[in-house]
């Protein structure tokens, strides 16, 4: 306490919460004075900033540094500091023009500093949801982004969403009302909107509010949306957003609210969720598979939904399981297989997180669970046991075992007694198995996942750890050299246990101690075997690097290098031992030491694989004890090496000696060791290092070289000596430290006691000897060769580089970084820009030679002398590039190093987490590898750091490289100046210009290559800077025109595809991440700053700059270049600010320009201009009320022909609502109206009255040449066949006739009814475009004009219907969708009359029907609601025609029908509407149906496809009218949202009679919809009153005579109940009902049927729905037992034969439900099945059919127990598996 007292004065505040692994760096004392230091520094520039309004560059720098400032120290700043940084960052991301990508990186800070919520309460701070909303509603919903006025990049939806989740718990008390006030008018089921007010509610709903405010929170809302939920059967796609929102608020609200009364209906929902294939012949409806729910919600509300007094959830649970078990079995194989993996592997998980929550974590302000509703230990035991059998199952599934391992952890944190034994069952066969290697690779990843659960044992499962060694020893020989993943999996397995066990030998123990327990002293015994564990393992990995050298492994021909097997293989190996050492007694190590010792020096090994191999373990020695191995290895290699080079040829051989490169190879291994243990042994090194540096063999040299660096490295840097699980190890005698007590424990995080290594002067002084003893000469051969004074051979450069290069990177921590003047003046700033320094524990020396500078100034000569004199000495110029990337960069670790740590960190953490107690229980050597890990992160942070004049020198330099003449050279040095461009302070505005150098045309000595390495500088690489991009704009206007005009430098040549592939990935870069920058950097918040207006002129400067380049490029430049060109300027396009009229000019003319490219660009642009000079209409707010009287109050909305606006004045009066979903489910409290017509803006300008934009848009189009040309481009096809109606062109055309009203139509009318006359489809989709652009187009205007055009219009639309083609009919279609979205229907009339007037005439014959009333369709249904006067009259006048003969045209009229009915849906809160019923027409349908469902003769389709003349009968009537009736069913399957049950059920007997029974598409139509109608009923979700119609319809129909029908009833039994599953259970007595029905069929007259219901009954038993009890059992022994009569002589002739016996089917009945319960478990052998089994097998010889049944029961019994039969014969008893092998393979099985 008196350390936090110092510190909180050091401090001034308590921190929020800092990171804890920052106390334990060896230079924690300095900490506190750093952070409070660059605290202050970003919180005084941060202010200063904001109130400057300096967004950029001061706001983002500054930001940016107190984001690093938390990836250092954590949220270490005071709780009021934290409220004001939330506060400013929630006002800056919501500014309302704000640069997008500024905004998402404002956003992703401040989510960081809301991620922890417990640190702030709601008393602490609130936020307004509003501002959030806007933002959201603004870039997801953009009006302008489509037009190409903006653009987003595509993580922004992401970022955003995750920012309104981590405001969410602060939003105020009055939030939830207001949303509801503001989205609930949106609640329209037909409508888009109803899936925007829904995942608007799903996103921004608080539900953490605290019980006493739970009335103005999800009480407001709970009831009204889970009605909702209940009343939508057909899955549309808000419905995962409800989904979504319940599970988050079961989460929130354990304990506070009910969910009993819908708890069979969710688990319904979610089983039917999963789409798991039922039954024979499944249709799927497409929607089910894409609206299905999303799997971690579904966990998350089953998580929450356990536990508390009533346990349905977890019986539904294991009901769930139950039903779905065996779809787990490895042999089952799907799309639908990844979501059940999911949910298993998602499931345990989420139940951990809430134990978690319930019992360890510590209280914060949230809703704590209420103790009547926290899980107790029967819940968890119950919900594991529900788990177990599935996840048993995965173990061995087809996507891999990794699932089911990590469900498998979180089980068996909560309950290891009862998950660890069944895995431990499967995996010692598997262990002892040789012809199996999945099932070791499988069952050794689930004991990784137990590991920790296993060792630790606890007072539930206390022989756990006895099961250590006997896996340890089994596992042995998994280190097998030919299987590869064997050898990982066990090299992991190994290293799990070891880490969690101390191996040391305790059996001593059993003498000297008394208070053992009986498991402790089996332990002890036990113990005494970890020596020849060791032992044994340790000869397996020579075995394994025995048969790995180089000589067994390749051909002489083949690579030197390591393969990626083996370099994997080398890591496992030395991971492993390198764990088994540190956790070795002192006494095993010993044994262990004198065994690798002997091995590596009796052998000699080749350096490259095998060599590399046994050093490693060398090295594993060596780290744990150094001063013992460093005796032995160090004085052996030393003399070997001295005596082979005493005759002193051998040092300039080229191909040196084995055994000294071997021993040299051991040597820098072994000395990879805590530096203060080097020192003893510093002359004997030294003295080889002189010796060896200079060989003439390079493989010699880098063993050399290595040495030094790994000398250099241990002295030199600061880095923990030990990793043991115990601090201290383990060296105390037995006596006073028992380490049995230790397995399985974790570190203690508040006691690591962690040895770290900080270099001393000794031995800092040690390493500055070795750098000025071999480092200084290089250094000076290499100065005196680069100024010409000198000879040296490349070999020698390159040894000379090698060596400098290895001692910089050995020392390299000791080396300060580069100093250099700063570059003033790159961007102006009212804030100070510093780089800040961060210590990372060493104090540089400066009174010794700092090499760094040594370093940098000669390799830069060197460099510029290679360059001039060898350019292509390209191996020195890698290890150049290479050295001046470590002089950048290196201060003693590489980042992608670190990186590849910190995953393999993360992996190693998850894999042995507890997640159940948390708190950073993990292992110590993790625990330590974290805090190693945090300093790392400290020496790597280079967050802005100054761009000095030695930084430019370099980059200069690596310019010069990437743009060199060898392309490998280039792109080395390209990489590395993308590293710098990333790290120093706006470099990149310093070194465009020089870039852009090479591509100038003037510029002629421009080589390719130069041009080529140019243009790869400015793509970037895929992570780093791309330069053509940068979010800048005094670049962009740089780069992009250089770009452009390139195309004319005489570099560039597009004979050479990789110089058109370049152009093409540069522009595609660019238009993939541009997004609109911001101008205006200045949040002015009164009037607009002069820095506005600069910018103004600077775009018009842009853009003239770009139009000049345009003007020279079109006589010269290839075409590639205008393309370009015109794609660049599109993107300049925003909506802020107009194009200055030049651009406009230009994209006018470029919309006749000869490349289609060109001119599509050119429409996007020109519509977008369209929006950009449009007019505002004023709107005016009205409230609802005062416009509707005492009616209803959406009535006056709705379309009415006595009342349509015929006149100017009833045109004026009436009150026009255009978007769709206003007033259907309640109205808002404002309603916003356009203003009357003499408020608007004046309509028919003339040209002096327009601006000059307006005036270049005007002229263009009033000129009858510049029309007929654009007309004649617009009507050409593209691609034959694959073009559709463009919403470009028709966002051009809407915008033409908007802003200019009803000028152009003059001239385009004559176009237009040329057009219509030409039945070509690129004519009549150009004439759809412009008319659907006119009818939108055409909102404003007056109604004299209106009315004009409509009388231009109709006749237009007459003949274009006439003419329709199949080519032609989807692309009038949408024209007439696009016409009436959003408009008032009233505003249409004249459209719908005109469509409505007879669409099904007969005139051109019954393809221009179907496509008339597609049209009609596409135009009504754009209506939704409010047309239903149009409705009932089409109805009328569709139902006689209802018998169509011609299929197209029915299937037309079903889809129609659809729409009809879409409207009839009772939603809660909402008056039914007043469009047509269902029941009202299945009435009168079933009326002219009456002649099939009376007789009883099998239906057939005879009916002629001609209409002949005369009436037909009744029956052909009635069965053409069946036909239409089917497709409509068909169609509104995947499409209404409600199910019409009771009427569907009036057609079930007729649909039974027809549908046929084998699947066979041969069949007619009739039949085959029949069939299909059949498969998507029995899918629909019922509701638990709709289920007994359904059954007592499916009874009445098993009654039936036609068997058939009664076959068909199965199978849609068993889809129907699967489907249904739990609403079904949820009632005793229709489950009975269910069992009678199928009993009762298995002893039907028909073969078929029987076999069907057994069938049935098999499935109901697998899935549980039914169980096999004494009752059922009983009944079928009976009927089992029923006697045959005596077979008769058969006379010749007599067919009494045929018909069976009613004795025989029952008998066979018997049989066949026996056989169904066999079946019913494929997996497993309950106890009642070998007494079913012996009989069953009592009635093999039987007459047939049962013979038959008992005889295929059988072998599918063999067939699906074969894989286990080994456990499953235990079942049974001696006797019974006699008779059983008998059976199996009697004579009679092959008769």
């Amino acid at each position: 306490s008196r350390a936090a007292e110092q510190r909180s004065a050091t401090l001034d505040f308590v921190p929020q919460k800092d990171i804890v692994y920052n106390k334990l760096l060896p230079y924690a004392d300095k900490l506190d004075e750093e952070s409070n230091d660059i605290l202050s520094k970003i919180k005084g520039n941060l202010g200063r900033a904001v109130q400057l309004r300096e967004l950029w560059p001061g706001v983002l720098f500054w930001t940016r540094k107190l984001s690093t400032y938390m990836r250092l120290y954590g949220r270490k700043f005071s709780k009021e500091d934290h409220v004001l940084f939330i506060k400013l960052l929630y006002e800056l991301v919501t500014i309302p023009k704000l640069e997008i990508s500024m905004m998402q990186g404002l956003a992703r800070l401040l989510i960081n500093l809301l991620k922890k919520r417990e640190l702030l309460s709601r008393e602490d701070l609130e936020l307004p949801w509003r501002p959030l909303y806007e933002l959201h509603d603004r870039i997801l919903f953009s009006k302008t982004e489509h037009l190409g006025l903006n653009w987003f990049p595509n993580s922004v939806e992401s970022v955003l969403k995750t920012l309104v989740k981590s405001c969410r718990p602060y939003f105020s008390e009055s939030a939830t009302q207001e949303m509801l006030d503001e989205w609930r008018p949106l609640l329209c089921p037909f409508d888009v909107t109803m899936q925007r007010a829904i995942s608007y509610f799903e996103l921004f709903l608080p539900t953490t509010l605290p019980p006493e405010l739970h009335h103005k929170g999800f009480k407001l809302w709970f009831e009204e949306f889970i009605s909702l939920w209940m009343s939508v059967q057909n899955l549309p796609s808000w419905e995962l957003h409800l989904v979504n929102l319940f599970a988050r608020l079961a989460n929130d609200n354990i304990g506070y609210i009910d969910w009993d009364p819908y708890i069979p209906k969710i688990f319904t929902r979610i089983l039917r969720s999963l789409n798991l294939p039922v039954g024979t012949s499944q249709m799927m409806v497409p929607r089910y598979i894409t609206n299905a729910y999303d799997i971690s919600h579904v966990v998350l509300w089953v998580s929450s939904l356990l536990g508390g007094p009533s346990k349905q959830a977890q019986a539904q649970l294991s009901g769930l399981f139950n039903s779905i078990t065996s779809f787990f079995h490895p042999s089952n194989h799907g799309r639908w297989l990844m979501k059940l993996m999911k949910l298993l592997q998602r499931l345990p998980a989420s139940v951990v997180r809430r134990l978690h929550r319930e019992r360890y974590r510590k209280p914060t302000w949230l809703t704590p669970i209420p103790d009547t509703h926290k899980l107790t230990e029967e819940d968890i035991t119950a919900f594991v046991e529900s788990m177990m059998q599935p996840v048993l199952l995965a173990m061995f599934s087809k996507t891999g075992s990794l699932d089911a391992a990590q469900a498998l952890q979180n089980l068996a944190l909560m309950r290891p007694e009862l998950v660890i034994p069944p895995v431990l069952e499967k995996t010692y066969p598997a262990l002892e198995t040789l012809t199996e290697p999945h099932q070791l690779t499988a069952t050794l990843s689930c004991m990784i996942g137990v590991a920790r659960s296993l060792v630790s044992g606890g007072q539930h499962f206390p022989e756990g750890p006895t099961h250590m060694l006997p896996l340890l020893m089994r596992a042995l020989p998994g280190v097998d050299p030919n299987d590869f993943s064997k050898c990982m999996i066990t090299f992991q397995f190994i290293a799990t246990f070891v880490t969690l066990v101390p191996l040391v030998d305790c059996s001593s123990a059993l003498h000297d101690r008394t208070d053992l327990t009986e498991v402790e002293r089996e332990l002890c015994s036990a113990s005494a075997e970890f020596e020849d564990f060791v032992l044994q393992f340790m000869d397996r990995c020579f075995a394994l690097i025995d048969s790995s050298t180089l000589e067994q492994t390749r051909e002489e021909t083949e690579t030197e290098k390591m393969t990626h097997l083996e370099s994997l293989v080398e890591l496992g190996l030395s991971s492993t031992f390198s764990t088994i050492l540190t956790q070795c007694s002192l006494d095993i190590f010993k044994v262990a030491l004198e065994k690798v010792f002997n091995f590596a020096t009796t052998n000699i090994f080749e350096t490259r694989v095998s060599g590399r191999m046994v050093a490693d373990m060398c090295r594993a020695t060596a780290k744990c004890h150094p001063a013992e191995s460093l005796k032995m290895f160090v004085p052996h290699c030393c003399n070997a090496i001295n005596q082979i080079a005493v005759n002193e040829e051998v040092l300039n051989e080229e191909e040196l000696d084995k055994e000294l490169l071997w021993n040299l190879q051991l040597l820098s291994e072994v000395s990879r060791v805590d530096g203060d243990k080097i020192l003893p042994y510093r002359s004997d090194l030294v003295q080889i290092l002189q010796l060896t540096l200079h060989l003439k063999c390079k493989q010699g040299y880098t063993l050399a070289c290595n040495l030094l660096h790994h000398v250099l490295r241990s002295t030199a840097l600061i880095y923990p000596t030990e990793y043991c699980s115990v601090p201290g190890g383990f060296h105390q005698p037995i006596s006073d430290y028992l380490p049995i007590k230790d397995w399985g424990r974790p570190g203690d995080l508040w006691n690591l006691d962690i040895r770290w290594h900080v270099p001393s002067t000794e031995e800092i002084s040690f390493a500055f000897y070795l750098l000025d003893l071999i480092l200084q000469p290089e250094l000076q051969r290499l100065q005196r060769f680069a100024q010409g004074d000198q000879d040296m051979s490349r070999d020698d450069v390159l040894q000379s580089l090698t060596i400098i290069q290895h001692c910089l990177l050995g020392a390299g921590s000791l080396m300060p970084p580069l100093k250099g003047e700063p570059i003033p003046k790159l961007v102006h700033s009212m804030v100070n820009l510093d780089e800040t320094t961060l210590y990372t524990g060493m104090d540089y020396n400066e009174s010794r030679e700092n090499y760094r500078d040594a370093i940098c100034h000669v390799m830069r000569q060197l460099l510029h002398y290679i360059l001039e004199h060898s350019e292509d000495d390209t191996k020195s110029l890698f290890s150049i590039i290479k050295i001046i990337s470590d002089l950048l960069h290196f201060k003693g670790s590489h980042k992608h190093e670190f990186d590849s740590r910190w995953k393999s960190f993360n992996l190693v953490k998850k894999s042995m987490e507890n997640r159940l107690h948390g708190r950073k229980q993990h292992i110590r050597a993790l625990l330590i590898d974290r805090v190693m890990l945090q300093h790392e992160l400290r020496k790597l942070t280079v967050e802005g750091c100054q761009y000095r004049s030695i930084h430019q020198e370099l980059m200069r330099d690596l310019l010069r490289l990437s743009t060199s003449t060898y392309s490998q050279v280039r792109s080395k040095a390209q990489n590395v100046l993308f590293t710098a461009l990333g790290t120093y302070n706006f470099c990149c505005r310093d070194l465009i210009p020089h870039v852009l150098e090479f591509l100038n045309p003037d510029n002629s000595s421009v080589t390719q290559q130069q041009f080529k390495g140019a243009l790869y500088c400015l793509l970037g690489n895929h992570n780093g800077v791309c330069l053509a991009n940068l979010h800048d704009w005094e670049c962009i206007a740089l780069t992009w025109p250089a770009i452009v005009r390139s195309g004319l430098s005489s570099a560039m040549s597009l004979e050479k595809p990789s110089i058109v592939r370049l152009f093409d990935d540069l522009a595609d870069k660019i238009h993939r991440q541009y997004e609109t920058i911001g101008i205006d950097f200045s949040v002015s918040l009164t009037t607009r700053s002069p820095f506005s207006q600069w910018t103004d002129k600077f775009e018009e400067e842009e853009d003239g700059s770009k139009k000049k380049d345009l003007k020279n490029s079109e006589s010269v430049e290839p075409w590639k270049f205008e393309h370009i060109a015109i794609g660049f300027l599109s993107l300049l396009l925003r909506d802020d600010h107009q194009l200055p009229p030049p651009a406009v000019t230009f994209f006018v003319k470029s919309l006749n320009h000869d490349s289609l490219y060109v001119r599509k660009v050119a429409i996007s642009a020109v519509a977008g201009i369209m929006k950009q000079i449009k007019r505002q209409h004023k709107k005016v707010p009205v409230s609802p009320s005062e416009l509707s009287g005492d009616r209803p109050d959406n009535q006056w909305l709705q379309y009415n022909s006595s009342n349509l606006p015929r006149t100017q004045q009833d045109w004026d009066h009436c009150v026009f609502v255009e978007k769709t979903h206003w007033g259907y489910y309640c109205w808002p409290r404002k309603l916003l109206m356009y203003a009357p017509l003499e408020e608007q803006p004046k309509q028919n300008l003339t040209r002096e009255e327009m601006t000059e934009r307006e005036q270049i848009i005007f002229d263009h189009f009033s000129d009858p040449v510049f029309i007929n040309q654009f007309i004649e481009f617009l009507s050409l096809e593209d691609r034959k066949g694959k073009d559709k109606f463009s919403p470009r062109r028709f966002c051009l055309f809407k915008g033409l006739f908007r802003n200019f009203s009803d000028a152009f139509l003059p001239l385009m009318r004559p176009h237009m009814e040329r057009l219509v006359a030409d039945s070509h489809e690129s004519k009549q989709r150009c004439v759809a475009e412009i008319i659907s652009g006119l009818i939108r187009g055409c909102k404003h205007w007056s109604y004299s004009k209106v009315e004009n055009l409509w009388q231009l219009l109709c006749p237009l639309l007459h003949t274009a219907l006439s003419n329709i083609t199949i080519e032609t009919y989807a692309d009038w279609g949408t024209c007439i969708a696009t016409a009436c979205e959003s408009r008032d229907p009233r505003k249409l009339h004249w459209l719908f009359e005109m469509l409505m007037e007879s669409p099904v005439n007969g005139e051109g014959g019954s393809f221009v029907d179907a496509c008339r009333l597609y049209v009609l369709q596409g135009g009504l249904a754009q209506q939704e609601w409010r047309v239903p006067e149009l409705l009932h009259r089409l109805l009328q006048y569709l139902e006689p025609k209802l018998t169509q003969v011609y299929k197209n045209v029915r299937e037309r009229i079903g889809s129609v029908l659809t729409y009809i009915f879409m409207i009839d849906v009772s939603l809660p809160y909402t008056q039914p509407t007043t469009s047509p019923r269902i029941s009202d027409f299945i009435e009168r349908i079933l009326v002219q149906l009456k002649p099939l469902t009376e007789g009883d003769e099998e239906i057939q389709n005879h009916v002629v496809e001609e209409n002949e003349v005369g009436e037909q009968d009744e029956r052909t009537q009635a069965i053409k009218l069946l036909k239409t009736v089917l497709k409509w069913l068909i169609a509104s399957a995947g499409r209404s949202f409600s199910t019409a049950v009771p009427e569907q059920l009036r057609l079930l007997p007729l649909l039974f009679k027809i549908a046929p029974v084998e699947n066979d598409d041969s069949y007619d139509e009739l039949k085959r919809d029949a069939k299909t109608c059949l498969s998507l009923m029995s899918q629909e979700l019922l509701y638990s009153e709709q289920i007994p119609m359904v059954l007592s319809a499916l009874q009445e129909i098993a009654g039936s005579s036609s068997w058939h029908a009664r076959y068909t009833v199965l199978t849609y039994l068993q889809i129907m109940v699967f489907y249904n599953l739990f609403t079904f259970m949820s009632d005793r007595k229709l489950v009975t009902d269910v069992r009678s029905l199928v009993i009762r069929l298995l002893e039907d007259e028909q073969l078929e049927v029987r076999e069907m219901a057994a069938t049935t009954l098999s499935g109901f038993l697998q899935c549980n729905f039914l169980s096999m009890d004494a009752p059922m059992q009983a009944h079928f022994e009976a009927l089992c037992k029923t006697r045959l009569p005596k077979k008769r002589k058969r006379e010749l002739g007599s067919t009494v034969d045929t018909i069976p016996s009613a004795d025989l089917v029952r008998r066979h009945a018997g049989v066949l439900g026996l056989s169904a319960c066999i079946l019913s478990s494929p997996y497993d052998v309950p106890t009642w099945m070998p007494q079913l089994l012996m009989d069953l097998s009592a009635h093999l010889n039987d007459t047939q059919p049962i013979e038959m049944t008992v005889k295929k029961t059988l072998s599918n019994f063999r067939r699906t127990h074969h894989d286990n039969w080994q456990q499953h014969k235990q079942q049974f008893t001696d006797d019974q598996l006699l008779v059983l092998t008998d059976l199996l393979v009697s004579p009679c099985y092959y008769a």
